[in-house]
């Protein structure tokens, strides 16, 4: 990310109502969280603790679900498992600091800890971006060029394309790059405008990978006049289609909109959307709506009981 470069510096420098020398030797920020109220943080600890635990649960077990079923190593699982890997990344970027945090008296996060969390965030959210298109990219070869399909997309052009994807108060539950430069000394405004291109220029791409490759399905789909071939179609590419519809959504919103003059509380209801729940619904998503995810499950099931 072109912009993390100077994060260091602004992280650093960060300060309210301070002089440079006190600033610059800060070495840790206080994390508000969601909340003022004492009285909650019982309840919202208990509430995410569960949620992180059936996201971790949900996720890693859908990995290990494709791993051990042969019939489950083509390319669209192989990305759904890189999908599920990355749920399960974000989410424990940002919820295990979120918990402690409910029960700590100091709800402090240290310099260090700060940027890993930022660049971990930044890294997690713009590989997801990427395999959601190629997830786009692989149904439309299915769909449209199905002849071809295992010509185009190869194991190792699928491999390929899932690791090219993974290429001092802070009002805040997380440390997330627009609400540290609120705090800090200097003007932010070229970060922020480098951050609306750098977001910007990435969701775009990604955007117009998935809606070109969803209108050529859709083209293909209206050619074809078998009802159960529609059927088909519709529901391959009806979660991929919910789960990009519900993760895009607030991630333009957050970076892309320019919406800059949101309240701290707006935006950690947006984030909380992308880094807590979407984590949590996507296995249950591609899970539901999948027959053969389905069928291998019941397998194990049945083999265990």
């Amino acid at each position: 990310m072109i912009v993390v470069n100077k994060i260091k510096g602004i992280l650093t420098s960060a300060c309210n109502n301070m002089d440079t020398k006190n600033a610059t030797s800060l070495t840790e920020f206080v994390l508000t969280g969601l909340t003022y109220q004492p009285d909650w943080y019982i309840h919202l600890f208990l509430m995410f603790l569960i949620i992180y635990l059936i996201t971790t649960v949900g996720n890693l077990g859908l990995i290990a679900l494709i791993y051990n079923d042969p019939h489950l190593h083509i390319p669209m699982y192989l990305f759904l498992g890189s999908l599920a890997f990355v749920d399960a990344w974000i989410s424990s970027t940002v919820t295990p600091k979120m918990l402690v945090n409910f029960l700590a008296k100091r709800k402090m996060i240290s310099l260090s800890e700060c940027i890993t969390q930022l660049f971990s965030f930044a890294f997690s959210t713009t590989t997801e971006c990427f395999l959601l298109a190629t997830m786009a990219f692989d149904r439309y070869v299915a769909i449209c060029k199905p002849l071809l399909y295992s010509v185009i997309m190869t194991n190792r052009l699928c491999i390929r394309l899932s690791v090219l994807s993974f290429s001092n108060i802070i009002h805040h539950f997380y440390c997330d790059i627009m609400p540290l430069f609120k705090i800090s000394c200097t003007d932010p405004s070229i970060n922020v405008l480098m951050v609306f291109i750098f977001s910007g220029s990435i969701q775009v791409f990604t955007i117009l990978t998935v809606l070109i490759s969803y209108i050529l399905v859709l083209f293909t789909i209206l050619k074809n006049k078998s009802i159960q071939g529609i059927r088909k179609a519709f529901s391959t590419c009806g979660a991929h289609l919910l789960s990009v519809s519900l993760y895009y959504g607030p991630l333009l919103f957050r970076y892309v909109h320019p919406g800059s003059a949101q309240t701290d509380a707006q935006d950690m209801m947006d984030s909380l959307f992308y880094t807590v729940i979407i984590p949590l619904l996507n296995p249950i998503i591609y899970s539901l709506r999948n027959k053969k995810v389905i069928d291998s499950l019941t397998k194990v099931l049945k083999r265990n009981v």
